[in-house]
């Protein structure tokens, strides 16, 4: 099976956000998020080195944030809903204290409404790369400061940037969190 498999629900008039957060509730073993055009998008499991890599990711992002204190970070497990009312989840985020603060604590218990200031995406074997490009350019049409696309692969990654045509790296050149 080719993953990202997308589910279309248009001829059942979609699902509205509760029904959406309750099916993946009911779902729970399978990592679910929606576009913009209200297609189910069942992710595919990772390899282990996808998911150590992933979990180094998520805690180095933790670390700096514990040190920091700028805000507050999230694993591969948190979904938001996006102003184009698609329902995301990255490899990992960043929300700035001041933007966390504006979200409500009952929007806070499902996905919430908001775009993180920073995302990380791990491209894994079961990935593919275009559409992994696509939801960067999503991330960052939505109101993402700062995007980093990760290839272990080809020890490179794409940073995302309002405004800019993303920018290569390797993996010897040092990323920066820059005004994020």
């Amino acid at each position: 099976m080719d993953y990202p498999v997308k589910i279309k629900t248009k001829s059942i008039g979609g699902m509205t956000e509760d029904q959406f957060f309750k099916f993946c509730q009911e779902n729970h073993l399978i990592k679910l998020e929606r576009n913009s055009n209200g297609e189910i998008i069942i992710m595919a499991p990772t390899g282990s080195e996808s998911a150590l890599f992933n979990s180094s990711i998520a805690t180095e992002l933790g670390i700096w944030n514990k040190e920091h204190k700028l805000g507050f970070t999230f694993d591969s497990n948190a979904g938001f809903t996006l102003p184009n009312n698609a329902v995301r989840s990255p490899d990992a985020a960043f929300i700035k204290k001041e933007k966390w603060s504006n979200v409500s604590s009952e929007d806070r218990k499902k996905f919430a409404h908001v775009c993180p200031d920073f995302v990380i995406e791990l491209l894994s074997p079961s990935d593919n790369l275009i559409e992994l490009e696509e939801k960067m350019k999503e991330w960052i049409d939505n109101g993402c400061l700062l995007g980093w696309l990760i290839d272990p692969n080809e020890k490179k990654t794409k940073v995302y940037r309002r405004g800019a045509t993303p920018e290569v790296k390797d993996f010897t050149q040092l990323l920066e969190g820059e005004d994020v």
